[in-house]
């Protein structure tokens, strides 16, 4: 991943939780929740989480599979990462954490039973060889779930082209100083492939046996699920 990218994480991360709580309305919780649903991922299960942030999802993922499961959630920047293991022990969950770029994951061949990444695909300089990094980690027949803002459905476009352009940049911005990054973010939302053209991008890959996406909330968000062959 790109330097400039890094510095824009590095520069939001202590205000990044605050601020996508204000901007999402809190909807991102049921996302991950749906995430972590979706994955089947059960008791004891292992799971790694690429571009964790703060943790969020990792955490979620450590509920579903109990003290006798593992996660290990990572980022490429570590300024972010920081904030996540005081978030894991204020909630009593043991979660490792490692700095890694998904798109060169050092762990072995099917090393765990699912693999996730929430809002951080479109960040990578190369989203294909990332989807092929965390296919290879992954048992056959895991699960790599991909949770990405996207293009919204028509009944959706009117408010959220109003609200990504305008309201997020500006509340984004008070939030944290950094304007430009949630300009960034907005940007970068828009531009990334979403649906269809996200599933040629796994088919691309050659990792996953079945794969298929569903809309969240008038395709704000979109949840990808690939099986892995």
């Amino acid at each position: 991943m790109s330097r400039e990218v890094h510095d824009m994480f590095a520069e939001i991360s202590a205000s990044y939780d605050r601020a996508n709580s204000v901007l999402s309305l809190g909807v991102h919780h049921r996302w991950r929740k749906a995430t972590v649903r979706l994955s089947a991922a059960r008791t004891g299960d292992s799971v790694l989480d690429c571009a964790t942030g703060t943790g969020d999802l990792a955490l979620e993922f450590k509920r579903a599979v109990g003290s006798e499961g593992r996660v290990v959630g990572t980022d490429f920047c570590a300024d972010m990462l920081a904030f996540a293991p005081a978030k894991a022990a204020n909630a009593g969950l043991d979660v490792a954490w490692e700095v890694e770029d998904a798109m060169q994951l050092s762990y072995a061949d099917n090393t765990f039973d699912v693999a996730s990444i929430a809002f951080g695909i479109r960040n990578v300089d190369d989203p294909v060889q990332a989807l092929r990094s965390m296919g290879r980690v992954v048992r056959p027949g895991g699960r790599v779930m991909i949770l990405e803002f996207g293009r919204p459905l028509w009944w959706m476009k009117p408010f959220f082209t109003f609200y990504s352009k305008v309201v997020i940049p500006l509340v984004g911005g008070l939030v944290s100083g950094k304007r430009d990054a949630y300009e960034y973010l907005t940007r970068t939302s828009a531009a990334f492939p979403t649906g269809d053209e996200f599933l040629a991008l796994m088919d691309e890959s050659g990792m996953y046996a079945d794969r298929r996406t569903i809309p969240l909330t008038g395709g704000i968000a979109y949840l990808y699920i690939g099986v892995v062959r």
